[in-house]
């Protein structure tokens, strides 16, 4: 009898211990913000700021709802407004009003330094040139072929931006690699769960090329997710990126 009472408490033990791990993995929805003025005009915009255009407001809309079922433990963006407005309005849409936004500095976009808000091609050109392209057009070519790195592309920015205040590569996969775990920890510690954050484009891109079996070869869409799994031993694996369903399912449910 005590055998079978000790069999029975171990029993219960290990099935809470497997409860516990299981509820420890943590599912992060990294989105990019939604499309703001200077992405409509075509300039940089890295730490530079702009609000979120008409269309930037609906594809946040269309998140939210598309991402009704998901129940998030905590929301995080990056301390830009474009990123701060669009995980309000995802909230709002999807009818949550019980979640803070913390913001956290470390989800910023890439600092492009004295190309902030200059037109796209006078920044791509000269990194494309760096590089040995012609225009940045060769350059955006090679990158959908797989035949340059968002590595290549970013560093050559940094080499050609004259003020000395642009981030290279590892500048910006650093601190956003250090964001995603200190957010997945956090989350962790509560016994896991759902976590929205949104970021920027290139910034999310930094931060996962080196997790994926496979290169990138476009940037991501306005309000696209990308979702990481933090398991309970410590990795983090990419679970999609750039992915636009969750759009396409708050556009068909309104």
């Amino acid at each position: 009898m005590k055998k079978l009472i000790k069999l029975i408490g171990l029993t219960a033990i290990l099935t809470a211990s497997l409860a516990q791990t299981v509820a420890a993995d943590v599912n992060i929805y990294f989105t990019r913000h939604g499309k703001t003025m200077f992405n409509n005009v075509h300039r940089a915009q890295g730490w530079s700021d702009t609000p979120l255009t008409k269309p930037g407001i609906e594809v946040a809309e269309q998140l939210g709802r598309g991402l009704k079922d998901v129940d998030f433990i905590s929301v995080y963006s990056s301390d830009s407004g474009r990123a701060r407005q669009t995980a309000r309005i995802v909230l709002e849409s999807k009818g949550e009003t019980k979640l803070n936004i913390n913001e956290m500095e470390g989800l910023r976009e890439t600092c492009f330094g004295d190309f902030e808000g200059d037109l796209d091609p006078n920044m791509w050109n000269p990194a494309a040139q760096h590089l040995g392209y012609e225009s940045d057009k060769a350059l955006m070519a090679d990158l959908a072929k797989g035949k340059v790195t968002l590595k290549k592309m970013m560093d050559a920015i940094k080499a050609v931006e004259k003020s000395g205040q642009a981030e290279d590569y590892n500048a910006v996969k650093t601190r956003m690699q250090a964001s995603l775990k200190a957010i997945a920890k956090s989350a962790q510690e509560q016994g896991g769960g759902n976590v929205l954050v949104v970021s920027h484009g290139m910034a999310i891109m930094a931060m996962v090329e080196e997790m994926l079996d496979r290169p990138i070869t476009s940037g991501l869409g306005n309000a696209s997710v990308t979702k990481i799994r933090y398991t309970d031993d410590g990795k983090f694996i990419v679970e999609s990126l750039g992915d636009m369903s969750y759009v396409e399912k708050g556009k068909a449910s309104k």
